[in-house]
């Protein structure tokens, strides 16, 4: 119950329009911005200096561009070509083309066909980059749709895109059998969006069990999986399962956010498996951010500290301005 109401406070903070404007003064504000740790920058050209920087150090990356819940046409139109702006931007810097986008940027919401064709646009100008596309996945209402349209796509031949599921919604494990049927490629996470208790489990220890059955799954039938997760025991299990089937590291890999756990990041490239790491940018990260709290409170105290050292060196400053 503690889990999910703390999930619970800190998705309600993410909706809270005054709060996102308070933090967009300071969040990303210089080197001491609290969130620049989990956010690549507002801008791509931030974002490639990050992703360079992960390679220099043997980590694979995706780029994700921040931004949902388009409301109109022309909004989905622009995050349609900010996708495309950013494949282009990966071919021209020699770099994967690799990105991650929420159907709900593009149009899911208000037009499902529209949303299809913005995201046929964006898997045409990825694979002409050799490129691939993680189709991200949202609240619960928004999974059924998620998954036709991205079945649609894949049965079109525009394979070049696998899909995000969440173990803590109570449908995965069929949906995961749907979509390794397919032959498509599956990120697992835990899940960071709120759900009642018909839908989804709510205290953390049946989460993280529910996690463990179906990354045994999908290491045994899967394609290529991908295991996103910052607990080490769940990496612990899944490299114990990956060996027991036989898996190579180069069969795998896990996958991880930009500045969470970082230790543990570096321990398992170490250990010789491949990890990912994710890297968010964009103007609109406020409400990715609080759900990274929401995964994770014991993130806030870094928050804060963060945010009493931005005070203090404001209060510095004003001090030295004094005449």
């Amino acid at each position: 119950m503690r889990d999910a109401l703390s999930r619970a406070f800190f998705l309600a903070l993410a909706r809270s329009a005054t709060l996102k404007a308070a933090a967009g003064r300071y969040g990303l504000r210089g080197s001491r911005g609290f969130a620049r740790r989990f956010v690549g920058g507002e801008t791509l050209a931030e974002a490639l200096q990050v992703v360079e920087a992960l390679g220099r150090r043997g980590f694979a990356h995706t780029l994700n561009p921040l931004g949902e819940h388009a409301a109109t046409q022309a909004a989905a139109r622009q995050a349609t070509e900010e996708c495309l702006h950013v494949v282009d931007r990966l071919g021209a810097a020699g770099l994967p083309c690799r990105i991650s986008v929420k159907l709900s940027q593009i149009g899911l919401e208000f037009d499902r066909a529209g949303c299809a064709d913005n995201l046929r646009r964006i898997l045409t100008a990825a694979g002409r980059r050799d490129g691939f596309v993680r189709i991200d996945m949202e609240g619960s209402a928004t999974v059924s749709a998620t998954l036709d349209i991205f079945e649609a796509v894949w049965n079109e031949g525009l394979r070049n895109a696998g899909v995000v599921l969440q173990a803590y919604l109570h449908r995965t494990a069929a949906d995961l059998r749907r979509v390794m049927a397919l032959g498509a490629r599956v990120r697992l996470c835990k899940g960071a969006y709120q759900a009642p208790s018909d839908v989804a489990w709510q205290a953390r220890a049946d989460v993280d069990e529910a996690f463990l059955r179906l990354v045994r799954v999908l290491l045994a039938e899967g394609h290529a999986p991908a295991i996103a997760t910052h607990d080490r025991q769940a990496i612990d299990e899944a490299c114990r399962c990956a060996g027991q089937r036989g898996l190579g590291p180069d069969q795998f890999e896990f996958q991880m956010l930009f500045g969470v756990r970082r230790d543990l990041q570096a321990a398992v490239r170490d250990a010789g498996y491949r990890v990912r790491i994710y890297v968010p940018f964009g103007r609109e990260w406020f409400p990715y951010f609080m759900r990274r709290l929401a995964e994770r409170p014991a993130n806030a105290g870094f928050v804060a500290r963060s945010l009493l050292q931005e005070r203090a060196a404001v209060r510095r400053g004003a001090g030295r301005r004094r005449p």
